[in-house]
């Protein structure tokens, strides 16, 4: 399945540009507590070219990297949390949130994690790798292995709809990020996250559609942002 579990298109559609620009949103405003300048700040020049590339109006870009940025007068603060468990089957999996509420997101987690099993920190991180994930595409069918070499990053991979996952070192991540439009790729999205080391596989059809369905309910989550999962179809 990759680095990052995403939900199937048909599931997904309803009301997917609502979810990721939600997302996206309280991506900005935390990357935007350490500056409001893109070029001064690269977690939030990463942040803003992803919400440029899902088209989020203008107005409402700026208006998160001001209120993250404590310009606007508003107080609002949000949180990373990480949760670690097991879907059904033992499949490992890390689920990251971002909440204005870390009491009411971790009841809410335990409830979604009833038909597996939730962890305490650590229990299922050992099994991943903390890295940089890129995915890119190119129009031109430039050479990801090249690229890869010359951009910096440790390794690639084929990705959905014919592009490819760069991984990088954590603290590659925006270097490789800006090398690779010059190989030939343009960056769709850029973040840093978890690969399995050991990802789960030989399920059988009615376990890996329980599992799906675990996923799915997890991923539906407001303050769900990203769905790491140690399993191989």
């Amino acid at each position: 399945m990759g680095a990052q579990w995403k939900a199937k298109p048909k599931e997904a559609a309803a009301n997917a540009r609502g979810k990721i620009f939600g997302r996206l949103v309280k991506e900005i405003m935390i990357a935007a507590r350490n500056g409001a300048d893109p070029d001064m700040n690269p977690k939030l020049r990463l942040a803003v070219h992803q919400a440029k590339k899902a088209s989020m109006p203008k107005e409402t870009l700026e208006r998160a990297i001001k209120k993250g940025a404590g310009l606007s007068g508003e107080v609002v603060h949000f949180e990373h949390t990480t949760y670690e468990g097991f879907a059904p089957h033992q499949v490992p999996l890390i689920v990251e949130c971002v909440t204005d509420n870390i009491n009411r997101t971790v009841a809410e987690i335990r409830v979604l994690f009833r038909k597996g099993q939730l962890g305490a920190s650590g229990s299922v991180a050992w099994d991943f790798e903390h890295v940089g994930l890129i995915e890119a595409s190119s129009d031109n069918g430039a050479d990801p292995e090249l690229a890869a070499i010359e951009a910096g990053a440790q390794d690639f991979e084929e990705a959905d709809e014919g592009n490819t996952l760069f991984v990088t070192d954590p603290t590659d991540l925006d270097v490789v990020s800006r090398a690779l439009p010059e190989q030939g790729f343009t960056v769709n999205t850029a973040k840093l996250g978890y690969k399995p080391k050991n990802p789960v596989s030989n399920l059988t059809p009615e376990q890996l559609e329980e599992v799906e369905a675990f996923l799915e309910a997890i991923d539906a989550h407001d303050d769900v942002q990203n769905v790491y999962v140690g399993l191989s179809v």
